[in-house]
């Protein structure tokens, strides 16, 4: 596995084939793959062969679709995805035999991902999940990361520098997230529910946060800033009702909702005049 991403359009979850000569699979001895077999630990091919079997079970199980693009730990230079174990560990909270050093995977589906290591399988389904962004410790710092809810009701931590190219599978996430709850929360708010996220509620007629709230038709722009949930009223000034430190909970569902609800909102005539 590369420390890049690997599209797969072979297989769905139930249906995958273990062998690591399938179509679509990453392969450590495939040319442009370096080989991250050590002396003495001819048995880790085999582990990551058992994984993807273990992996692509479960996401059947879970009825997850095809997988759409598979993540592995980053490549550590000489010596080599000695990463790839660490994190399995530290992620999934427990280890593998010796010899048989299974490299952490996040597989991306069609209706949700996966998350496997030495021993633990996390299924995520983008229709129930809640994910939150955090900044936490790592060796090399403060780090953004993912808090995401499997489908047991687990927590699943994924730090940006836990999987290659962070950039496409963080907003990827966010996205299959937003297009998986967006219909459900719209249609709720149709029938006169209130939707909470964290420290900000929203309705079919108004936003607010604690004791401040706002109609739509008196929202100009929402913005999500350096993580901030923030709301500016015409002729008014910007009001942050939410951060990244506070956890706000599926905050791509709730800017989706609220740039929508802002958009279709009655506005006055003169509001597109104030700056």
């Amino acid at each position: 596995m590369s420390d890049g991403s690997h599209r797969d359009r072979s297989a769905d979850g139930a249906g995958d084939d273990p062998s690591p000569n399938h179509p679509g699979d990453p392969s450590p001895n495939r040319p442009g793959h370096p080989s991250p077999t050590h002396p003495g630990d001819l048995s880790a091919d085999r582990a990551d062969q058992l994984l993807l079997a273990r992996v692509s079970e479960a996401a059947g199980r879970a009825r997850l679709g095809r997988r759409r693009a598979t993540y592995g730990a980053p490549f550590t230079g000489p010596g080599g995805w000695g990463a790839g174990a660490g994190i399995a560990r530290r992620l999934l909270r427990v280890g593998g035999p010796a010899g048989a050093r299974a490299r952490a995977r996040l597989d991306l589906y069609e209706r949700g991902l996966t998350v496997g290591g030495a021993g633990r399988i996390h299924v995520v389904r983008y229709d129930s999940t809640v994910v939150r962004r955090h900044r936490v410790l790592s060796p090399q710092g403060l780090a953004r990361a993912y808090v995401l809810v499997d489908v047991d009701g687990e927590r699943v931590v994924l730090r940006c520098g836990d999987f290659g190219h962070p950039e496409v599978w963080g907003p990827e996430i966010r996205r299959a997230v937003t297009d998986a709850q967006l219909p459900r929360a719209l249609a709720a708010l149709a029938e006169g529910a209130r939707l909470a996220f964290g420290p900000v509620w929203i309705t079919r007629e108004a936003v607010g946060s604690r004791g401040a709230s706002l109609r739509w038709e008196q929202v100009w722009r929402i913005e999500v800033r350096n993580g901030s949930f923030a709301v500016r009223a015409a002729a008014g000034r910007w009001q942050v009702w939410g951060t990244v430190a506070s956890g706000i909970p599926n905050l791509c569902v709730l800017q989706a909702l609220a740039e929508h609800l802002a958009a279709t909102a009655p506005h006055r005539p003169d509001d597109d005049k104030r700056n």
